[in-house]
């Protein structure tokens, strides 16, 4: 294997160690940095040998090595997924949208924003399907980091478009935002409950950050279409009782995620040929 893909798995895993930590620790008020990781059986620290990507977990059979509990498996899939996504935005560089020059500086920002958004999404992601909940400070970081990162690209782009560039991801940003709350405060009036939660509404902001208007359309078009999918098919199982609340900030995310590898062109190409003649 190439070197550097090498050395990108393996960041990307121990990030996703510590994303671990960050799902674990942030819903309950800790600190995500102290103490170190410990068991949250028996509250024994991890030792650094047992505390490798996925190795450790390998290691150890999956158990605590103190009290011989059972440590979720969870724990390696979401460091090798971590891993994977990593990988997948080194393969995305010549597969995003127009947007992007090709130099090497604008490529080593690119890639560098497909890492830091996959390492935002991971826990939003894995937070709102375990609490229903997705952290304000992530999302707005999200923002922040998604517009750090265009304006960076704009920077090294041609000069004509590089405050057309900014703007349109500044307004993307509003735009998700306010549609998802206006969105939500329609369905309480017409239904008694918000069909969204505030969180989504904050990671559309944070896509348009990062996709622009273009991309914040698409990916939230995919994410209405796979969520209305996981709805339906949840209520003719059975799985979903009327009304119950399911997170929608995976389906939102994967939609980001999608589009940040392909480029919303290539989507909307996918989409035109699927219904046309």
């Amino acid at each position: 294997m190439n070197p550097l893909l090498l050395i990108v798995l393996l960041t990307g895993a121990c990030v996703g160690s510590f994303i671990n930590v960050v799902v674990w620790r942030l819903p309950r008020g800790e600190s995500v940095v102290w103490p170190g990781s410990r068991c949250p059986h028996c509250g024994h620290s991890v030792q650094w040998h047992d505390n490798i990507p996925v190795l450790g977990w390998l290691a150890l059979r999956g158990r605590c090595r103190n009290c011989y509990q059972p440590i979720s498996a969870r724990y390696p899939l979401v460091e090798a997924l971590t891993a994977g996504l990593w990988l997948s935005a080194t393969w995305a560089i010549g597969f995003s949208s127009g947007t992007f020059s090709t130099d090497p500086i604008t490529t080593l920002v690119t890639l560098v924003g497909g890492f830091v958004l996959i390492s935002l999404l991971m826990p939003l992601v894995l937070i709102d399907i375990d609490h229903l909940w997705l952290p304000e400070p992530i999302c707005r970081g999200g923002v922040i980091a998604g517009l750090l990162a265009t304006g960076l690209v704009a920077a090294f782009a041609e000069q004509q478009t590089e405050g057309s560039l900014l703007f349109n991801h500044l307004l993307a940003s509003a735009a998700g935002l306010l549609v998802l709350e206006a969105l939500s405060a329609l369905a309480e009036r017409l239904v008694g409950q918000p069909a969204l939660g505030l969180g989504d509404a904050k990671l559309a902001a944070m896509a348009g950050a990062w996709l622009g208007l273009a991309g914040l359309g698409v990916a939230m078009g995919i994410a209405v279409i796979s969520g209305a999918l996981f709805g339906i098919i949840g209520r003719i199982t059975g799985r979903l009782k009327p009304r119950e609340p399911f997170p929608f900030g995976p389906f939102i995310g994967v939609g980001i995620w999608l589009v940040w590898l392909m480029g919303p062109q290539w989507w909307w190409t996918q989409w035109l040929a699927l219904i046309g003649p």
